[in-house]
């Protein structure tokens, strides 16, 4: 989108614009399907704040420029290089990143979030907390974190742990891309569009109520795969033990569930800190606010940026390529109850505070 800049130093990764009553954010690094950077976080922040207080703004609109999707996850690559210098700069970012989410969760004016290609991690975090979250039939979407050494965060454990039955465990240890189908399912999406009409209801917006428009260009969504597989999946992934839920998996497996023999390998092919982490993740937001799971996974983020696994998985997966990871430990009976606690641990002054100025909704 070829929108103007609202204030000189607004950086080009990402772009605001007024047109009507709405308020459009453009994400825009389509080369790099709009990976969020600590920038474009921290723009997005200043801009939803200011427009929440504006009122000839009536709605806000996110989308990703090009045509790959809404915004792969956080900018990884960054972050790889920041934990070989120390790690500071990234945590500055997340503590930018999940204000973002917990504005979001409680903004004051529909927040209208299209969910259209690849939506990913952060990518999640800056739509699936809105309360108008729209997914295609392109929509690729899920919580991949696992798959390099870390556990779901920007509220992922909050919208996971919510999901129906155990499906959101399914969704957070292996690490599946899932379709706007399973978005719906999950929780994570509201509403399904047509990606060939996104355009259309993007002009409407400018000019009529968020739910008005999108009640016009809804549509019914496909049947959802994980829904049809709730019985193996409350199953096998009930309770707090992962290698007994591994052990439940391959069992399903042998009974001739191939989804579960697929779940099982995902999983074995995780870090096995993160496998029991972000199981412990799910277990513990129970009964939290966003904002304190967000203040949970601030903890247990820092806790992965001083570990190993967490760069050795993004170098495998994408600086070296080599899609071997080397694991330490390298098997889930390895990762003790004392390993999985101490992620949980207090910060003290490094505590990101966020649950007395933030309102949830659920």
């Amino acid at each position: 989108m070829a929108g103007k800049h609202l204030g000189e130093t607004q950086p080009a990764e990402v772009l605001f614009e007024r047109r009507g009553r709405l308020g459009v954010v453009t994400l825009n690094r389509p080369r790099a399907v709009n990976a969020l950077t600590a920038g474009m976080a921290a723009a997005m922040l200043e801009q939803l704040t200011a427009w929440a207080d504006d009122d000839g703004v009536a709605t806000v609109l996110v989308r990703g420029a090009g045509d790959r999707g809404l915004c792969a996850g956080g900018d990884i690559v960054a972050i790889y290089q920041d934990m070989l210098a120390g790690g500071g700069a990234t945590a500055e970012f997340w503590a930018e990143e999940y204000r973002l989410n917990a504005l979001i969760d409680s903004y004051p004016k529909p927040y209208v979030a299209f969910m259209d290609g690849l939506v990913l991690g952060g990518g999640v975090g800056i739509s699936a907390h809105g309360s108008v979250r729209i997914v295609t039939e392109r929509t690729r979407t899920g919580m991949p974190e696992t798959t390099i050494g870390f556990a779901p965060d920007v509220g992922g454990t909050f919208l996971l742990a919510r999901s129906p039955g155990e499906s959101g465990t399914h969704a957070a240890l292996t690490g599946a891309h899932l379709d706007g189908a399973d978005a719906l399912f999950l929780g994570l999406a509201d509403t399904f569009v047509p990606s060939g009409r996104l355009a259309e209801l993007a002009a409407a917006l400018e000019s009529e109520p968020a739910e008005a428009a999108v009640g016009r260009f809804a549509e019914p969504a496909p049947p959802s795969a994980l829904a049809q597989q709730r019985d193996w999946i409350d199953a096998c992934y009930s309770g707090d033990d992962a290698e007994e839920i591994l052990r439940r998996l391959r069992a399903a497996g042998a009974a001739g569930s191939g989804e579960a023999v697929e779940a099982a390998a995902a999983i074995e092919a995780k870090s096995p800190t993160a496998v029991k982490v972000a199981l412990a993740s799910l277990r513990r937001v129970r009964g939290l606010g966003l904002a304190e799971a967000l203040e949970q996974e601030y903890r247990v983020g820092l806790r992965f940026l001083a570990g190993a696994d967490f760069r050795e998985g993004i170098r495998a997966q994408v600086v070296d390529k080599d899609r071997t990871p080397r694991w330490r430990p390298s098997t889930l009976a390895e990762v003790t109850a004392d390993d999985v606690g101490a992620y949980f641990a207090p910060l003290g002054d490094g505590e990101l505070q966020l649950s007395s100025k933030e309102t949830n909704h659920v």
